[in-house]
């Protein structure tokens, strides 16, 4: 396979999340995977909630609209249950993988049903809504917050404690897999896997496998129908 050049967009401005995401894709890719990092110049410290997630949609694609960086050859969208996923397949030419998306369909591929184990219990249901309109929500068994920020994902040990707490219920509801419910939680999944004798996805590390897959196999957004250039809008009446 040729080597493959992969953006990853942060959801939020915290450059350090950015470079322990950017470790985590890296990790996952194949020989010859380039990933670059992409850190929103505006927008939320931490996406926590539907205002936090619509400004930091409105921010990725600002930054993807505005790069200027090496060509690259898909995105990998590192913001789970975030907004802007479909306005960034609109905007740009490459395979666009939501990490969102990416792990419930893998976690499909290993189980009947999974779990996803998030941060926030607020953020619970942007991420059902996600996960339906991606077309995966009915295999969801439960998305259950651990009562941790993103910003508080950098005690692992506290974050791994609160997983398994927030797995058991998961579990309890029916689910035969996990997801990591937030880029800041990659990595985790080596922690806890084995505590929960379940298997355990990663969002980053599935959409990077997925993101190289689309471009090996030469796959990228369809422009029929939903994903169609726009047409140029006419100026308003009486606009000089």
């Amino acid at each position: 396979m040729r080597n493959v050049r992969i953006v990853v967009t942060n959801c939020n401005t915290t450059r350090e999340m950015t470079e322990e995401i950017v470790r985590g894709a890296r990790a996952a890719a194949g020989p010859g995977t380039t990933v670059t990092g992409l850190t929103p110049a505006w927008g939320p410290e931490s996406a926590e909630g539907w205002l936090d997630s619509f400004l930091s949609a409105a921010a990725v694609m600002d930054a993807l609209r505005t790069y200027d960086g090496a060509p690259y050859d898909a995105v990998v969208m590192a913001g789970f249950g975030e907004h802007g996923r479909e306005g960034v397949r609109e905007l740009v030419d490459v395979p666009v993988v939501d990490i969102t998306e990416a792990a419930a369909h893998l976690a499909c591929l290993l189980g009947r049903r999974y779990g996803v184990v998030t941060t926030l219990e607020r953020s619970c249901g942007q991420i059902e809504d996600s996960l339906e309109l991606a077309g995966v929500g009915r295999n969801c068994a439960a998305v259950v917050g651990t009562g941790l920020g993103v910003l508080d994902l950098g005690d692992r040990d506290r974050t791994g404690a609160a997983f398994v707490a927030a797995a058991e219920r998961a579990r309890a509801a029916g689910a035969e897999v996990l997801v990591l419910g937030c880029a800041g939680m990659t990595g985790l999944e080596r922690v806890v896997g084995d505590k929960l004798g379940l298997p355990v996805v990663d969002g980053v590390g599935a959409a990077v496998k997925l993101a190289e897959g689309l471009v090996a196999l030469g796959l990228t957004t369809s422009r029929a129908g939903s994903f169609a250039r726009p047409v140029p809008k006419r100026r308003a009446w009486g606009a000089e």
